[in-house]
């Protein structure tokens, strides 16, 4: 597999075969991310990753499932390139059952709904949105690029188009917005009613504005009860219809499971177990990104 520089992807698609028809991403403004702030934006030509889709066939073809389509926000490839992409994925992989990407709001407003219909017929099932916050004040302070409206909007047509959505929420971006980041991003969660929903714990990487924020007193990481208390909530308060959710990401203190609403009670409640301190939390050395 050829890929320029480093390479990301969400957890559950570890098994996937990745295939970087973007490098970088097309935003690449937010102030927490660190992960594509070394590559300069652009399509990767076409021809490259048909051919990198023949090379993958020679030698799994029969044991591709999974095909994640990177990098950053990928559903900004034109229609152009996710067509030959995703007709010659399914003709090469004979057992593919599913293609995801990365996208953000301002991705899925670009497409027409005739477009994200189409992609979705060729096997464009799952797309990976980070809103990270449903609080507009945190979302403008992030410099995430879209708010509450444009997030539900994008979910609602996604969903009309009949993909599946997961929604990852970042833990600890809000200072002293807490409180706020909590409730809107479970309103956020109700919303767009996800598929999947996935929480993350923020981490200052050196470089980003993030960090100058906190070299300057003007950001610092909550500790961890207010980590744990905004996830809380997250959880108690979130009403989608049938969500699996998930906080296995190695960055998260206390990894939990399970499905919304059916397991609420059940993961609230190791939540306040973890809060009164009868649970061991996942120790720093264990934790990253």
């Amino acid at each position: 597999m050829r890929y320029e520089g480093r390479l990301y992807r969400p957890p559950s698609e570890h098994d996937a075969y990745i295939l970087q028809a973007t490098i970088g991403c097309s935003w690449n403004h937010c102030t927490y991310c660190d992960m594509y702030r070394d590559k300069r934006f652009r399509l990767r030509d076409l021809d490259e990753c048909l051919e990198d889709l023949e090379l993958a066939a020679a030698q799994a073809g029969d044991r591709v499932e999974k095909l994640f389509v990177a990098d950053g926000d990928a559903l900004v490839l034109p229609m152009d390139h996710w067509r030959p992409i995703l007709e010659r994925a399914r003709a090469l992989f004979p057992r593919l059952r599913r293609a995801s990407c990365y996208a953000m709001a301002r991705n899925v407003a670009a497409k027409s709904d005739e477009e994200l219909a189409e992609l979705r017929a060729l096997g464009l099932t799952t797309l990976y949105i980070g809103p990270e916050s449903g609080d507009d004040v945190t979302l403008k302070r992030i410099a995430k690029g879209d708010t509450f409206a444009g997030h539900v909007e994008a979910a609602e047509r996604a969903r009309a188009a009949g993909m599946k959505l997961s929604v990852i929420a970042l833990l600890g971006i809000a200072m002293e917005r807490s409180e706020e980041h909590a409730r809107e991003t479970a309103r956020l969660v109700t919303e767009m009613d996800p598929a999947f929903f996935a929480a993350l714990t923020v981490t200052v990487v050196p470089g980003t504005p993030l960090a100058k924020l906190r070299q300057k007193g003007r950001f610092e990481v909550p500790p961890i009860e207010g980590l744990l208390r905004e996830l809380r909530t997250m959880v108690g308060e979130a009403r989608p219809t049938d969500c699996l959710f998930r906080t296995n990401h190695a960055s998260n203190y206390l990894p939990l499971g399970g499905r919304l609403p059916e397991d609420r009670e059940r993961i609230v409640a190791t939540i306040d177990a973890a809060l009164n301190g009868e649970i061991p939390l996942r120790p720093e050395w264990a934790r990253g990104l």
